[in-house]
């Protein structure tokens, strides 16, 4: 783990490399195995060598200790760059990927979500709109657009005009006794609680579908709502000064959610 970033590394100078962000609970990691799935498969995209499991283990465990959050509810961010890379795109022939671990307090929201549809649209067609790299400018930058607008997330579109996600987070809505979700192809992050509420919705009855469908796919349904590691399921109240509908079966889905975590 390193304490400080040489000036020639590719994750700071070029976005080169992977993060995840893991919620701890007094010290012990939640769905850790799944995080560390994820960052596997994302480096056999980026090319790049997977980290091993003790050290990122030992990294976290250290981050939460040297910040006073091993007893608290806290979050993780492991990020793993390509390592220093000297001037131009190209990797050296032989990369040391490079291992930053940080942890913070993250309380949980206590109450609804309010988004605002950001102007600036994923990019469908780049493997980057599915993984979680070190560049995430266009997220900051919607965040950012979304906060200046009173509300708390951005709903982002993507080039299409489909429904991908918010900054982050993955979206559901409910419609017609269905849970529907954009599809992974939509340029949308395989978020690690989107997985959790597809495993449990069967056993509330629910159907989930993956799909492509533009805004307008929101406005007939019975709840939306948006999940990610760090705030479970966090319901959606309103959508640009629009009202959105609340349905029982969303807490329904919480529930089931922290009896899995």
């Amino acid at each position: 783990m390193s304490a400080a970033i040489p000036t020639d590394d590719r994750g700071l100078l070029l976005g080169d490399g992977l993060f995840e962000t893991i919620l701890f609970k007094a010290g012990r990691p939640v769905l850790w195995d799944a995080h560390l799935r994820r960052l596997a498969g994302a480096c056999a995209v980026m090319g790049l060598a997977e980290p091993d499991r003790e050290r990122l283990a030992e990294a976290a465990a250290m981050a939460l200790a040297a910040s006073g959050l091993d007893r608290a509810r806290a979050a993780v961010r492991l990020s793993w760059t390509a390592g220093a890379g000297g001037r131009g795109l190209e990797r050296p022939p032989k990369p040391e990927p490079r291992l930053i671990a940080a942890a913070a307090a993250s309380s949980r929201p206590e109450s609804a979500a309010v988004l605002a549809l950001s102007a600036i649209r994923r990019n469908e067609s780049s493997p980057a709109s599915r993984l979680k790299t070190l560049s995430y400018l266009d997220n900051v930058l919607a965040r950012r657009d979304a906060r200046a607008a009173g509300a708390d997330e951005a709903l982002m579109l993507n080039s299409r005009g489909e429904l991908a996600g918010c900054a982050a987070a993955n979206l559901f809505w409910l419609a017609d006794s269905r849970l529907f979700t954009p599809a992974l192809e939509c340029g949308v992050l395989d978020g690690i609680m989107r997985a959790q509420v597809m495993a449990v919705a069967p056993a509330l009855g629910l159907e989930t579908v993956e799909i492509r469908a533009g805004v307008r796919a929101l406005d007939g349904a019975d709840a939306v709502f948006i999940t990610n590691s760090l705030i479970g399921l966090r319901q959606a109240m309103r959508l640009d000064g629009r009202d959105l509908r609340s349905d029982g079966r969303v807490g329904a889905l919480a529930a089931a959610l922290d009896a899995v975590i």
